[in-house]
């Protein structure tokens, strides 16, 4: 089968590493893929290393010269039986999901099943990133079930137009052992009385909210709740001088350390007690949500989008309202003072992760959907 995938960011963030997950599995199983993303791209660079043919663009200049790299996707189009497309924000009038469907429109020949995969809200997307048009084969993919209830609902699309599969993590790469905690313990070195050890993991900007924990972590410092907290920010991105620059103002340098991206975040897990999501908008299912969970490690996150599905409040972890810096401090407080509850969501994280999001069934069940519309177009 060919399964195609079109990526149109430069970033390596949770979505773009499950494409590159994706695309191995696929390949592993003998499947052909073929995938269209930006020249020198995180996804096109990794896509290639495993086998994937590679079709590459201008991400600066198609905006302003579509008729130019349509020749280009259309050849890509022309190889894929499916072609999976991430719905990403608009920029200087041009939309990956639109462009793709006008492709696939202007082109007799192809009979290429456009499959749009998401799991962010974000109000101001227009009807038309999900639906291109109405002569091309049309099928969306939500990893939440709150993402396709909100489609439904509130762009009045077909509810057998939309699909939920969750994206699962990988229960093998996501286990504690000994080993990997004593290595952990040498990859992030920090002072050996810092107790609990909390981790924001992603990328550096604004809709992330790690502005929100620097002033929670302030709050539990002053009052002298947490005295010997440690926070961990791992990433990269636009806000990382500010967040530096803040947390120095603050008086958090010796609360704070700052490490870059890792594609080895388990590490990262094994060495922290609390995992936190502080984020403010446009999330979906957080990957690093079902890591540290895989991990056993507890979460506290932001109550939006999918999160109530994988955080049952107590249980698993806690959630808090977005952007309220009061009600963030007091559930990490909570949480580490419950020691009995503390392990017992430990086990019960884990327990879920195993049950409901494992990786290697989500991804059978991802190849039986492209396989069944490749099928609708035969």
């Amino acid at each position: 089968m060919n399964i195609g995938f079109i990526e149109d960011t430069y970033l390596r963030g949770g979505t773009q590493i499950w494409v590159v997950e994706a695309v191995k599995n696929f390949i592993s199983q003998g499947e052909n893929i073929i995938v269209i993303a930006p020249k020198n791209s995180y996804v096109a660079v990794e896509c290639e290393k495993v086998g994937a043919e590679i079709f590459e663009y201008d991400w600066k200049n198609i905006s302003l010269n579509k008729e130019k790299y349509k020749q280009v996707w259309t050849k890509g189009l022309s190889k894929m039986d499916v072609a999976v497309c991430t719905i990403h924000p608009p920029r200087n009038y041009f939309h990956c999901s639109v462009f793709a469907g006008e492709c696939l429109r202007d082109d007799d020949n192809l009979s290429t099943a456009l499959i749009l995969k998401t799991g962010t809200i974000v109000p101001e997307y227009k009807r038309e990133f999900y639906i291109p048009n109405n002569k091309i084969n049309v099928e969306i993919i939500c990893i939440t079930n709150f993402t396709r209830k909100y489609l439904i609902e509130n762009y009045n699309i077909p509810r057998d137009k939309i699909h939920l599969i969750y994206q699962g993590t990988e229960i093998d790469r996501f286990t504690s052992t000994k080993k990997s905690r004593e290595e952990s313990f040498k990859i992030y070195p920090l002072s050996a009385n810092v107790s609990p050890v909390l981790a924001s993991v992603g990328s550096l900007e604004k809709r992330k909210g790690q502005i929100i924990l620097l002033k929670a972590i302030k709050k539990l410092i002053s009052n002298n709740e947490l005295p010997n907290m440690h926070l961990m920010i791992v990433g990269e991105g636009p806000d990382e001088k500010m967040l530096k620059v803040k947390t120095i103002e603050m008086g958090l340098k010796n609360y704070v350390t700052f490490f870059p991206f890792t594609n080895k975040p388990n590490y990262i897990f094994d060495r922290i007690d609390i995992l936190i999501l502080p984020s403010l908008y446009k999330e979906g299912l957080p990957n690093v949500l079902l890591e540290s969970m895989s991990m056993g490690v507890p979460v506290i996150s932001s109550h939006i989008a999918g999160v109530p599905e994988i955080i049952s409040d107590g249980k698993t972890g806690y959630m808090v309202e977005s952007g309220n810096v009061d009600d963030l401090a007091r559930n990490i407080l909570k949480l580490w003072s419950d020691k009995e509850n503390y392990q017992k969501m430990k086990t019960n994280s884990k327990s879920l992760i195993e049950k409901k999001f494992n990786k290697k069934k989500q991804f059978k069940e991802f190849l039986n959907f492209f396989r069944k519309n490749k099928h609708l177009q035969s």
